[in-house]
């Protein structure tokens, strides 16, 4: 019954997983293709914006240049309007500060979830690496909301778990040069996470800032979808704001649900996209084939590298959980190939019975919740128009929580801008002295690297509404970086609050952010 009933339940939800970022919080707004020029100065801070899907500036919008006129994946805030992230990374700026802010160039879509994460993650790491070298003294900020949340998350990890090379210099920044992490919807938190890992209250605030988040020590329930992104921030640890939402499937989804663990991962892998837009065709069913048969082949030779297999304790759900994860690596394994078998592995044979009662009793335990899951219209709960919780990180406030998330995020990195340089130092010098005495180790996450020109930052201009359309061309790195960045003076521009008009039935939050531009919601 079990078996008959979870079947529906793993393609229920998956089918939500799937539409993740499919109500990307908004389309990008569309400018005259128009390269920006170099101009003067260098920023006390700058925040790396990532956004959802389809919320990433493309080649249409004002691309910043270097020096020499070279194109960047990134564009000035300026230049570029994201209804979700612009009352946050604007907020040091519009407070008189000396900062700017950045939106990172990258996919933002579902062709394939995985490699447009990772190219995000490359291009942030560029850019930051770009005007880190030419500005030494800048400090950097990090925000990502919903896909971007993961792209921000990874580039954070891989940053505070860094270690130098021998003459000093880190691949993309020196961990004591980021004052703050901010990941709106955090796919990789784990079980019991509070909002400010690391921290010396990791449920009230982040180190070194005095406002208290909120009161109670309760944290979200489950952990994030996509537990092979977790991990420690390093150095980081007390400068990272990890929010989560009750009831956002997306980083506080319940415990023993693996059959829906493994929709997501299979659903990572495949061209959302082109499913959602042309239904099952030749070639997406094509697609669809290559990486479940792909999925199947790597268990069947996992399984086959082990002699003892059907000996030991592992599941073929455990077996098809691991080599589902996107990144997995068959080629490490290699089946054992003989022409006959020995007397001990015969005799293995034996604990089939055994083997197969303990795959009944898996699935039942790693399934506990997929079926409360499925029930409770998962989709409505997290996406749905009005009342999804992967929007309430700007309506969220309570009288446990005087600010919503976003609002608390938008002071924190306020205040870091507004702190002169001596004090920031001495913020981070805290914050990593109390880093030094943790008994954790974080691992790493490796990321591929690329060089690329570096940011300058061009005047200020008031952002005006454009025709929506999605992109659908990637923004790869540019190799080569100048000896030089300058980051120009930003007029503030002020916000006012408006209402943003998604298609009908299009998820969005009741109270939206404030911006400075109105774009719908791309519809479904």
């Amino acid at each position: 019954m079990l078996r008959t009933a979870a079947l529906p339940a793993a393609l229920g939800l998956a089918v939500m997983l799937l539409a993740y970022w499919a109500i990307a919080p908004q389309e990008p707004t569309r400018r005259d293709t128009q390269l920006t020029s170099s101009v003067t100065e260098c920023r006390e801070m700058v925040t790396i914006s990532i956004a959802g899907r389809g919320d990433a500036p493309t080649d249409h919008t004002k691309m910043l240049v270097d020096a020499a006129g070279n194109p960047l994946p990134a564009t000035l805030s300026d230049d570029y309007s994201s209804e979700w992230l612009d009352p946050v990374v604007n907020a040091p700026r519009d407070a008189g500060a000396d900062a700017a802010a950045v939106y990172i160039a990258y996919p933002a879509n579902m062709n394939s979830y995985d490699t447009a994460v990772q190219q995000g993650v490359e291009n942030a790491s560029a850019v930051i690496r770009s005007i880190s070298q030419a500005c030494p003294g800048t400090r950097f900020a990090i925000t990502g909301y919903s896909e971007g949340a993961d792209v921000a998350r990874r580039v954070a990890m891989d940053i505070g778990n860094a270690q130098p090379a021998a003459d000093g210099r880190y691949a993309i920044v020196d961990p004591a040069s980021v004052v703050g992490v901010v990941i709106l919807s955090d796919t990789g938190r784990a079980v019991g996470d509070g909002p400010f890992p690391g921290a010396e209250n990791p449920f009230g605030n982040p180190d070194g800032f005095d406002r208290e988040y909120q009161r109670h020590t309760n944290p979200a329930g489950g952990q994030g979808a996509m537990p092979d992104s977790a991990g420690g921030f390093g150095a980081l640890d007390g400068r990272v704001a990890s929010f989560c939402s009750d009831g956002d499937l997306f980083c506080a989804a319940p415990q023993n649900i693996s059959l829906l663990q493994l929709a997501v991962n299979v659903g990572r892998q495949l061209d959302v996209d082109g499913l959602e837009q042309q239904g099952l065709t030749e070639a997406t069913g094509g697609g669809v084939a290559l990486v479940v048969g792909r999925i199947a082949l790597d268990a069947l030779a996992r399984i086959g590298s082990d002699p003892n297999w059907m000996a030991s304790d592992e599941t073929f759900l455990d077996v098809l959980l691991e080599v589902s994860t996107p990144g997995y690596d068959g080629s490490a394994v290699t089946p054992v190939a003989r022409d006959t078998i020995e007397a001990g592995e015969m005799a293995g044979l034996s604990n089939l019975p055994r083997k197969l009662m303990n795959e009944i009793v898996n699935l039942v335990v790693t399934n506990q919740n997929t079926i409360p899951v499925v029930m409770s219209d998962p989709y409505q709960l997290t996406l749905g128009w009005k009342d999804g919780h992967h929007f309430d990180y700007w309506r969220d406030a309570n009288d446990d929580r005087p600010l919503s998330s976003a609002d608390y995020a938008a002071q924190w990195l306020t205040y870091l801008a507004q702190q002169p340089p001596a004090e920031r130092a001495t913020l981070v010098a805290a914050t990593s002295a109390a880093d030094a005495t943790s008994t954790t180790t974080a691992p790493t996450t490796t990321t591929t690297t690329t060089t690329t020109t570096t940011t300058t930052v061009p005047p200020s201009s008031t952002p005006l509404p454009g025709d929506v359309v999605p992109p659908t061309e990637t923004v790869p790195p540019v190799d080569g970086v100048p000896t030089e960045i300058i980051l120009p003076t930003i007029t503030d521009v002020p916000t006012s609050p408006t209402t943003p008009v998604p298609p009908s039935g299009t998820p969005s939050p009741t109270t939206p952010p404030t911006t400075t531009t109105t774009t719908p919601v791309p519809s479904r």
